[in-house]
């Protein structure tokens, strides 16, 4: 299976820290941001992943080469212009070959048992499986609504018409999708990928979530960078942890 990393953001929130550089190389525990998502993927056996870039990419591909120092075999996928989650992985998509892929927020920092998800959404028989978790300003963040068997029917109120009793989670920024989900994302312009999941939700289209406890963060203010540098030499997370049994 191969990933993608979303890292073409412009990382406004954390300005000055992201003036001359981007997010994702943002240092935790000494080490960039980006690179733990990198051995995250690497850990359970994902080894070749594309990583769009905007903001500040070149400094990226410089900081990551082509992947082979950290055993991985990394693309890149330039936008000239911003495309958005949507229009990034739809740019993405020859690199996938028609199959299964995982995508992560390069701004997000977390621990997960990948291969326990992708098992998650292959026993489902899932177009795609979005990982999620419990917090209460679900809302703020943008609601994920799923019925009692863990499908998706809403994402920020968009979906399938109220019915069943229904649990908020947050998105927690990684999900395994088929290339089949991007059929109507358009080519070459800005979208969100929201769009694609609440087409394929109207449509019947099994959309699952997974949920999640483990470590989280979306490493988007600089209370929240603190927060996460903090975490890391506490402890809390490290690049050497291990998928849970």
């Amino acid at each position: 299976m191969r990933a993608m990393i979303l890292a073409a953001g412009l990382g406004t929130r954390l300005r000055p820290l992201t003036d001359t550089l981007p997010k994702p190389l943002l240092l935790i525990g000494g080490t960039p941001l980006i690179l733990w998502n990198l051995l995250l993927l690497r850990r359970h056996g994902i080894t070749e992943v594309i990583i769009n870039l905007h903001y500040l990419g070149h400094l990226i591909e410089k900081e990551l080469g082509d992947g082979s120092r950290f055993g991985l075999r990394i693309s890149y996928s330039r936008e000239p212009v911003i495309l958005g989650t949507g229009g990034g992985i739809k740019q993405a998509e020859p690199f996938f070959n028609g199959e299964p892929f995982v995508v992560l927020n390069g701004d997000t920092l977390l621990e997960l048992d990948l291969g326990t998800v992708v098992q998650f959404h292959e026993q489902r028989n899932a177009l795609a499986t979005m990982v999620l978790r419990e917090d209460p300003d679900a809302d703020r963040w943008g609601a994920v609504e799923t019925n009692p068997q863990q499908r998706v029917v809403r994402i920020v109120g968009r979906g399938l018409a109220k019915g069943d009793q229904t649990a908020k989670r947050m998105f927690a920024g990684v999900h395994v999708m088929h290339p089949q989900l991007l059929k109507d994302v358009p080519t070459g312009q800005a979208s969100s990928i929201i769009d694609a999941y609440v087409d394929a939700i109207q449509r019947g289209a099994v959309i699952m979530g997974y949920g999640t406890d483990g470590y989280w963060s979306d490493v988007g203010t600089p209370e929240r960078y603190a927060q996460a540098q903090q975490d890391a030499e506490k402890g809390l997370i490290a690049l050497t942890a291990r998928q849970r049994s």
